[in-house]
């Protein structure tokens, strides 16, 4: 329960943002410089790729700017899944609510560097644009964090206008869960009156955007053997059961002639209502190649933000290259799946495992094991956060806020808003589609990073004036 807090006011100097737009402004050319130093860091958050001590390097890189900042009990935090999170505080507004911070230091792996127009862990400008592995997700949105509060420093004679807690998390992207045990045995530490989770991005380049709903995730490994060794094709094709053909008539299930995904037991035709999402601007997001349709049916914002959506994310077989004439004895897939709002995962995955078990043709050895996982989230959007943030976005875009979905996942956002039920949670950030987030050449827009700077600066202002303590 927040404890009833008597108002203070607070000078003038620090409620005053008329000089904002020109602290930040002044301030990108240094945004640039350390969103370099960070991305140099390849911290990929997966143990097989020994790339430890450089998880480790980007916390202990973030816990001294945060410490630079002049946030004061900044810690390196053990979670449990053996990787850094980084917690700082700025407190000591009497009267203020406290606010925090969130982000991410670890990044997908590069995918293929050989694919990139420049090195994935160099941050190099191009055509506008900056390019690097994490530019935007989500080292971007620590330079957003950054850039706000030192705005708001400059031009509040070094003060803020809210107490203000950061945690950035260093395994989001591997879906461990490390922060989230973390703060479940430590809820004291992350509580505030708002949370801003900088982890997502507007609807499009310039429009700015609230994310209210997320998609769960959970995944399996689906595992086929049908021979106790691979066969001469020659010799026994034709009667000896493939494998990869058996894994390949499995994962064929999952999806209907349309590309929809039906998996039994789970509805497929959910609503969302909002703003839609025109299927001219969604090839082009995606640049889908001419001529290729697109799957699923219904409204392109329901296919993306309301139902489930299954998705192969790797297969075991042998390569093309230097493949043999041979029957496959056993392949296996992960298949992940997203949960929509309403839908828990573990009801989603029951009915997974269910529908490929039951897939699994002539007899086959099919295995189904659970991985991870996190729920879906929906926000609550009509309190004094929403309100700020609304204004905040419209001084700094000159445009109205719009308020979308997002298909993606972040489980943390359940477990904060399990701990601190009282607390708004926003879902802002710098990872517009055309970021290419996860993709070969992610990217950031400098514009879009001054702009939710901006923004992020003048909702903690709002946010000071608008907040009144509660019992």
């Amino acid at each position: 329960m927040l404890v009833a807090l008597v108002i203070t006011q607070l000078p003038e100097t620090l409620m005053t943002a008329s000089d904002l737009p020109a602290a930040v402004r002044s301030l990108m050319p240094r945004a640039r410089r350390e969103l370099a130093e960070l991305v140099a860091f390849p911290s990929i958050a997966d143990p097989a790729l020994g790339l430890d001590e450089e998880c480790r390097a980007a916390a202990r890189w973030v816990a001294d700017a945060l410490r630079a900042e002049g946030l004061t009990d900044v810690r390196l935090l053990e979670t449990p899944d053996g990787t850094l999170s980084v917690y700082g505080e700025l407190t000591g507004v009497p009267g203020a609510p406290t606010v925090l911070l969130y982000s991410h230091h670890d990044v997908q792996p590069e995918v293929d560097a050989n694919a990139w127009a420049s090195p994935p862990f160099t941050l190099t400008e191009r055509d506008g644009r900056w390019y690097g592995r994490g530019a935007a997700d989500c080292k971007g949105n620590i330079l957003m964090h950054l850039t706000a509060l030192r705005a708001l420093r400059q031009t509040g004679d070094g003060r803020l206008p809210v107490n203000v807690k950061v945690i950035v998390e260093g395994s989001e992207e591997q879906g461990t869960g490390g922060l989230e045990q973390y703060a479940l045995a430590h809820p004291e530490l992350l509580a505030a009156d708002a949370i801003v989770i900088g982890d997502v991005g507007n609807f499009a380049l310039g429009l700015p955007t609230a994310t209210a709903s997320l998609r769960g995730i959970t995944e399996v490994r689906v595992e086929v053997r049908s021979l106790q060794g691979n066969l001469h094709s020659g010799q026994f094709g034709g009667a000896a059961p493939d494998a990869l053909a058996a894994l390949i008539r499995m994962l064929a299930t999952l999806h209907d002639e349309h590309g929809a995904t039906t998996i039994a037991g789970l509805p497929g035709d959910q609503s969302r209502p909002g703003v839609d999402y025109p299927e001219e601007r969604f090839r082009a997001d995606a640049r889908v190649l001419d001529g290729v349709e697109l799957i699923g049916t219904g409204r392109i914002a329901d296919r993306l933000w309301a139902r489930p959506a299954v998705t192969v994310l790797g297969i075991d077989v042998p390569s093309v290259e230097g493949a043999a004439s041979s029957v496959q004895a056993g392949a296996s897939a992960l298949v992940s799946l997203r949960v929509p709002p309403g839908m828990t995962i573990r009801t989603a995955q029951d009915a997974l495992v269910a529908h490929l078990e039951a897939a699994a043709p002539w007899g086959v050895q099919a295995v189904v094991t659970r991985l991870t996982g996190g729920e879906a989230f929906s926000a609550e959007t009509s309190g004094p956060a929403y309100e700020a943030l609304g204004a905040a976005m419209h001084e700094a875009y000159g445009v109205e806020m719009g308020v979308c979905g997002m298909g993606g996942s972040i489980p943390l956002c359940n477990t904060l808003r399990t701990l601190y039920p009282r607390a708004e949670i926003v879902l802002i950030g710098v990872e517009e589609p055309s970021c290419q987030i996860h993709a070969v050449n992610e990217s950031v827009d400098p514009v879009e990073l001054e702009r939710m700077s901006l923004s992020e600066a003048y909702f903690l202002r709002n946010y000071a004036r608008s907040w009144s303590p509660t019992a």
